[in-house]
């Protein structure tokens, strides 16, 4: 299928459309389109009223990848938190979607937001976080990248290149205009992260639309096993 599938990889937290290089790389190789995108508020795309961007606005910036480039037969790649506005975007592009690729990463609940699954202490942190940075999400540090499959070139590149996350984006609730255990669907788990999806992943997985694949690394494939990652893409695609 080269040639005829056209990628829109879509970073999580913090990151930008540069996290996917590697990735999109080898994509291209293949004979694929690719299109990683940089939310808005991050990256290049980060600004004086990044606090203000909400999630409703990350679903868009996909959407309009898609539609302002007339992309047809389409594989919609979430990583991490981007999985949450990936899962609504793919509703909304109809029939130009293919597939949809959640990369270790969060899944959209109707009326839910990235943080409402948190414990009450995980809510408390990030919302002090928040609270601290004038709405914005500060980036991890060094440490919580550790044991992640990470050399120490990969961790000091997302350190210099990552930016504060949109609060907003992930208090933001979810609003799906199509249940997505309907939608033709690849799970990737990265295994270094915990062995297991979370609950909701799990239960969506029981549909005959979804499917579950692992890759042994961690939460970050698209640095520490760009190669494993843009095959397991390209098969899925």
């Amino acid at each position: 299928m080269a040639g005829m599938t056209d990628f829109v990889l879509v970073p999580g937290a913090w990151l930008g459309a540069w996290a996917w290089a590697e990735v999109a790389g080898a994509l291209r190789d293949e004979g694929f389109g690719v299109h990683p995108v940089t939310l808005s508020g991050l990256a290049e795309r980060a600004g004086e009223d990044a606090a203000e961007v909400g999630q409703a606005q990350h679903v868009g910036d996909i959407v309009a990848v898609v539609e302002e480039n007339d992309l047809r037969d389409v594989v919609l790649a979430g990583h991490s938190y981007s999985g949450i506005p990936v899962g609504q975007a793919a509703a909304r592009i109809g029939d130009r979607l293919r597939r949809v690729v959640y990369v270790d990463s969060n899944v959209p609940t109707d009326g839910k937001s990235f943080i409402d699954g948190w414990s009450d202490e995980g809510r408390a942190w990030v919302e002090g976080q928040l609270a601290e940075s004038g709405g914005l999400w500060p980036p991890l540090e060094a440490a919580d990248y550790a044991h992640q499959d990470l050399t120490d070139d990969a961790i000091a590149t997302i350190l210099q290149r990552g930016t504060p996350h949109p609060g907003r984006s992930i208090s933001e609730p979810a609003e799906l205009v199509r249940p997505i255990s309907e939608l033709p669907t690849t799970y990737l788990k990265c295994l270094m992260d915990g062995l297991e999806p979370s609950s909701d992943v799990r239960e969506l997985l029981k549909s005959p639309h979804w499917e579950l694949v692992e890759l042994n690394t961690g939460h970050w494939p698209m640095f520490s096993q760009p190669a494993a990652l843009a095959k397991l893409l390209a098969d899925a695609g």
